[in-house]
């Protein structure tokens, strides 16, 4: 179920996902909070800094720096998380995740559900949008970015 903080707290997401593809990147954006304050936010990076692990989600956890502990924060994702970025989910113990589009890219939700994750799907037209947009413009970036 989506709150209105969820929905905005997404909609940051989703700026940050807009101000990549503006800047020529991948559009996909990430937000860590915290009792509903923004800890974070990231975008995907790999085209800017030709960083093959800058995801959204990796920007994010980077700028918010060491945390003593994940298990009281909600990660934000304007798309469903690859599996590194899963995976990195997982290993810092953040039990929620609401994810704006499954539509464009998805798989990896019940990898996070069997590992006690909660998942919130909010199927945001305007992340669906977005990158729906990316990968008709941009079809052998997007295959770079998902490693095709």
């Amino acid at each position: 179920m989506m709150t209105d903080l969820d929905k905005h707290l997404l909609r940051i997401a989703f700026e940050e996902a807009q101000a990549g593809f503006d800047e020529g990147g991948c559009p996909i954006g990430s937000v860590l909070a915290r009792d509903g304050e923004v800890v974070s936010q990231g975008r995907n990076q790999r085209v800017q800094k030709g960083d093959p692990i800058a995801h959204g989600e990796m920007d994010a956890l980077r700028k918010a720096g060491r945390q003593k502990t994940y298990r009281d924060t909600v990660l934000y994702t304007s798309l469903s998380p690859c599996m590194m970025c899963a995976g990195t989910i997982v290993q810092f113990g953040i039990p929620r995740v609401v994810i704006g589009d499954t539509q464009n890219f998805g798989g990896n939700e019940e990898f996070l559900r069997q590992r006690g994750v909660e998942v919130s799907l909010a199927e945001d037209p305007d992340c669906i949008a977005l990158m729906r947009r990316f990968i008709a413009e941009k079809p052998e970036l997007w295959a770079e970015d998902i490693a095709e």
